[in-house]
Formats: structure tokens, sequence, C-alpha cells
């Protein structure tokens, strides 16, 4: 059962590619994408930018559309999974809408999607727990912290208990002892809910830190240069950075990241 479940495909991605038209022109955000993301894997995926990886995670999303190749999520169109709710999304800035207090912004998708008032505040109860925020809910976003507003955020998409959660680079504007904070947050709540990630972003340490694998693109267009599965234990210490394991899985990404750049 155990195996079944590691290897059920979630998204997978065949010959995917994504052209722009631009006033300057056709722009090609991705070329060729081949990949698998299989239940419960924590993806990340990392590049220069403008490589595409923000543009591959809202194809995933359905907030873009491919040009040529195709995607599923969940067997679907990303679309049709879109309608099923399939993912929440976790954009760079918390978006949380100022006028309402956290509570209020957590169960917003809730409301839109015309749950009961008692199933609303269930909900709203379990993923403050899952995200720390227990006894915040009555705040107002401004009078949170920037880590504390991702949480919320993070939360937000939680709330209607999506089996895959899309984030796009969002710890990427917080200082690095938040930044560790929440990266080992994200790894308990993965652990806890065994959603599948995927996690845009800059940085090496982070996406070897997090994942289980590690997507490396390479300068537009966006091209996957490298897959790296991970071997690192799914408990991870923030001290496990200084490992040799972890040295040799950064370095390969960094000389991922080189070679792309000499494709060009």
């Amino acid at each position: 059962m155990t195996t079944e479940t590691t290897t059920q495909a979630v998204i997978e991605a065949r010959n995917l590619d994504l052209v722009f038209q631009t006033n300057d022109g056709p722009v090609q955000a991705l070329r060729d994408v081949n990949l698998t993301i299989n239940k419960g894997d924590f993806v990340s995926f990392i590049g220069p930018s403008g490589c595409g990886k923000t543009t591959f995670l809202r194809v995933m999303a359905a907030l873009e559309q491919p040009t040529g190749g195709e995607i599923t999520v969940n067997g679907m169109t990303p679309d049709e999974a879109r309608r099923q709710r399939a993912y929440g999304y976790v954009f760079q800035a918390s978006g949380l809408y100022p006028w309402r207090n956290i509570a209020r912004n957590i169960k917003l998708p809730l409301e839109i999607m015309g749950y009961t008032k008692a199933e609303r505040e269930k909900r709203l109860n379990e993923v403050l727990e899952l995200v720390e925020l227990s006894g915040f809910e009555g705040k107002y976003p401004w009078q949170l912290s920037g880590g504390m507003q991702q949480r919320a955020s993070i939360a937000r998409a939680l709330a209607f208990d999506a089996d895959i959660l899309l984030m796009d680079e969002p710890f990427g504007a917080l200082d690095e002892i938040v930044r560790d904070h929440l990266n080992e947050q994200l790894l308990k709540l993965w652990a806890r809910t065994n959603k599948t990630i995927g996690f845009v972003t800059h940085s090496i340490p982070e996406a070897v830190y997090l994942s289980t694998k590690i997507v490396v693109m390479s300068p537009r267009p966006g091209r996957i240069t490298d897959v790296i599965e991970s071997p690192l234990p799914k408990e991870r210490p923030l001290d496990i950075r200084d490992s040799p394991e972890f040295i040799e899985i950064a370095h390969r990404v960094r000389e991922g990241l080189r070679a792309g750049h000499g494709d060009d």
C-alpha cells in the first residue's frame, strides 16, 4: 500500500511548451518540459530569474495556458483540477485583505465555496493550529510580522484541504532567521498532512533542505537541466545542512545551474 501511495503520479508534464505573444514578438517561456510529480513529493523548482519556474507553477494551476505539449493534474486538465479544488496556491506576497482579520481572510475561500458556518469554523481552527497561529485569528494583517502573514496565507491555501499545495517563493522576502524557522515549520506541516508540494525558490540551501526532488531549470526558454532525487531523510533538523550529503546535493544543484547557463 505504501509503495502505491509514493509512486502515484499527481502532476505529469509531457513536451510542454509555452510561448507568450508580446508587443516585441513571441517569447518562449517554457520549452519541451517533461516532469512527473508523485503523491506526497515535495518538489522545488530552482533556476535564474526569468527561467519559467513561476510560469510552470502557474500552468499547473491553470493560471497560464501552455501552447504545446500536455499537462495533467490528478489525471485531469489543470482547469478541471481547479474546478475540483485539487490545489491551494500561495503567492510571493501574502495577499491578505487588510480590512479582514486573519480569521476572515482564511475563511474567505470557504465562504466562496459555500461551506456552512460550522464547517468554516472547524476548518479555521484546524489550519490555525497547523501553522501555529492559534490566538491570532482576531488580528489584522498589519498587526502581524511578515512571517506570520505568510503563515496565514498558507493557512488560507490549506483551508479547503486540497491535496496539492503550490507555493511561489513564499519566503523570498523574509530575513534568513525567519526563513529558516518557516522552512522548519513547513517540513513539519508537510509531514503531518502528506500534501504534494510544488515550491519555487531562488535559494539553493532552501531547495535542498525542503525537497524530496529538486528540479533545476535553465535560463529562458525554460528547460529542465536536472532532476535530483534527494537521499536525505524525511526528518531534517536545520543542522543537516552541514552534512556531507547536503553539501553534495547543493553542489550538484549549483553545477546544474551553471550547465544551464552554458547551454545558451
